[in-house]
């Protein structure tokens, strides 16, 4: 049975694995749209 490209290749309970809030994700995402509106008034 296919599993439709749900793969998940690393363990989640893995310490080595990069774990990223989604809040600093949200907030990142953010401060880069505003940072690129800034720089389209500016120029």
């Amino acid at each position: 049975m296919s599993s439709a490209g749900l793969v998940n290749y690393y363990d989640s309970e893995d310490r080595r694995a990069v774990h990223i809030s989604p809040v600093v994700v949200m907030a990142a995402s953010a401060a880069i749209g505003v940072f690129i509106l800034i720089l389209n008034i500016i120029y």
